[in-house]
């Protein structure tokens, strides 16, 4: 399935802005479950329940996101229409309440990530256990699929395939991307969010770090020197941004993986995707598509392109 942007939609930007503002979202009713986690947190997690014995998607949304964004509306509308079962669940303080712990959730949470699918994998094996179980990821939730598919290798093999969209696989450079001209006006959109929570979490844990360089903070490298690293254990931005890049352990991965990247991404320019990934890898990099975007079909254009992509991979993941 190549992917050919519109006549209508023309480069990386507006492949990237209209479909997360423009296009309608499919409606999707979810069933919201609330999970509390091993250090006296939450998270909530949003399931459609399909038929028994049907298989189960896992969808892990990016920076900022949630069930209600147009890729994680779109993606489990197609997996509903299937019959199939879908959980998306929200990153702390994602899903519309702030997280009880000092913590956030960040790029590289493997440990996190792991959590989950292994809760989900054993709920999911109670009432379906021969049915596959497959799991996807978005930006910043395909990075972190994509640390967790790595540091877990043969461990990672309780799922029968996954699918990273628009991963920022070298953080660095999709860092100094989102730091400069234009592409400010994403760095602006997530800190208009990021910075309330911060100042919210600063109310919970006085002094949890400083309020004065966080409001100075301009783009993601300063807000993640003085969040995001310290928060969850890494000396400074640059230590994080290294050390969570996905691009580090692509040659690790054990299961079937679609590593799916538009080159003309603004989170990430072409030139700095990976050229080399584990057999089992499948690295996809059309030239068009934006971020998350892939907009497909006629003018007001449509969102199923991107869920079907996914979803034949994982079924010639599982039928070859």
């Amino acid at each position: 399935m190549k992917y050919l942007a519109p006549a209508w939609l023309p480069g990386g930007h507006l492949q990237t802005i209209y479909p997360a503002t423009c296009v309608s979202k499919p409606v999707v009713s979810f069933r919201r479950e609330r999970w509390q986690t091993p250090d006296e947190d939450f998270i909530d997690v949003d399931f459609i329940d399909g038929k028994a014995g049907q298989p189960f998607v896992v969808l892990f949304h990016g920076l900022e996101g949630s069930s209600d964004s147009h890729y994680a509306r779109a993606l489990m509308a197609a997996v509903q229409a299937r019959g199939w079962s879908g959980a998306i669940p929200h990153f702390r303080g994602c899903s519309g309440e702030l997280n009880q712990a000092p913590r956030f959730y960040h790029s590289g949470d493997a440990e996190e990530l792991d959590w989950v699918i292994r809760r989900l994998h054993a709920k999911h094996r109670k009432t379906n256990a021969a049915a596959p179980l497959f799991v996807a990821g978005v930006s910043l939730g395909g990075n972190a699929l994509l640390r967790w598919l790595g540091e877990s290798q043969q461990q990672a093999e309780i799922i029968h395939a996954a699918c990273a969209v628009s991963a920022p696989l070298d953080l660095t450079q999709g860092g100094a991307s989102l730091s400069s001209g234009i592409n400010m006006l994403y760095t602006r959109m997530f800190l208009k969010t990021l910075k309330p929570k911060c100042l919210k979490k600063l109310e919970q844990f006085p002094g949890l770090f400083d309020r004065n360089r966080l409001l100075e903070a301009k783009n993601l490298y300063e807000f993640d020197n003085v969040v995001t690293a310290p928060l969850h254990g890494y000396l400074d931005t640059d230590d994080y941004w290294h050390r969570a890049s996905a691009k580090h352990v692509l040659n690790d991965i054990t299961i079937p993986t679609l590593v799916l990247n538009a080159k003309n991404d603004p989170f990430l320019p072409g030139r700095y995707l990976p050229l080399n990934a584990a057999n089992c890898v499948q690295l996809d990099y059309p030239e068009h598509g934006g971020h998350v975007g892939f907009v497909n079909g006629k003018i007001p254009g449509q969102l199923d392109w991107l869920p079907q992509k996914i979803l034949h991979f994982f079924d010639k993941a599982t039928h070859g």
